[in-house]
């Protein structure tokens, strides 16, 4: 199977798009916030691969394509955030403020939890940038000598798990305000979650996506003190 599959260029590609859409057509269905095409499509992927016994590579190598178009899909996030550049001049206090203090927080619990469980300093360091992008993250773990593969999962469990409960968490503390809904889900949840913020909202979508760069930019300057700290 692998061999065959292999030979098949866009094999990887054709699965990615296929289990989206059945996310769509599944959300559609069955009408369950949390279950968003993407948690769906990721679901789906990792079931065929297992189903069929395919390499994880070989699919990769295949659809590697959706990487190279991740770089231009995330500079399309400013589109949104230019409809609303008015907003953000307006708010720009207001937003600097949330996601500073949403970094803060973050760096905090982390801080606190991995004290309580006694984790050595190289966990730590691996999982104090869970809540930017894979790119800083991964950055600041080999900076600081963490482990770049346990950074990864807690930033991709952090995206997923952002996505899935946004809209219950919003509703749950009664946040009604779009400006900060977005800024809450970009801060904790980086582009997985403003996938969802843009599902809930056009305002969500820009301010998710503006909360990305700033919480990247944050999180570099802080981490030495919450290093020095631990």
């Amino acid at each position: 199977m692998n061999e065959l599959l292999s030979q098949v260029t866009l094999f990887g590609l054709f699965i990615s798009v296929a289990a989206y859409y059945l996310g769509i057509l599944f959300q559609r269905k069955i009408k369950i916030s949390f279950l968003s095409p993407f948690i769906v499509a990721v679901f789906f992927t990792i079931a065929i691969l297992l189903v069929f016994d395919i390499d994880y590579e070989i699919y990769n190598q295949s659809a590697k394509v959706l990487t190279y178009l991740l770089t231009p899909a995330t500079v399309c996030l400013a589109i949104p955030l230019y409809q609303n550049i008015e907003l953000l001049k307006q708010q720009w206090k207001g937003i600097l403020a949330g996601v500073t203090v949403g970094v803060l927080i973050n760096g905090v619990c982390i801080l606190v939890m991995s004290k309580l469980f006694g984790l050595e300093d190289i966990y730590y360091v691996s999982l104090l940038p869970k809540s930017v992008t894979a790119a800083i993250g991964i950055g600041i773990s080999n900076e600081y000598g963490g482990m770049v593969g346990l950074t990864v999962a807690a930033i991709i469990f952090s995206g997923i798990s952002g996505n899935m409960a946004a809209p219950f968490l919003c509703r749950l503390f009664r946040i009604r305000n779009p400006i900060a809904r977005g800024i809450a889900i970009g801060t904790a949840s980086h582009v997985v979650g403003t996938a969802r913020a843009l599902e809930m909202g056009r305002i969500e979508g820009a301010m998710s996506g503006l909360s990305i760069a700033i919480t990247g930019l944050i999180t570099v300057a802080i981490t030495p003190l919450f290093v020095y700290l631990f």
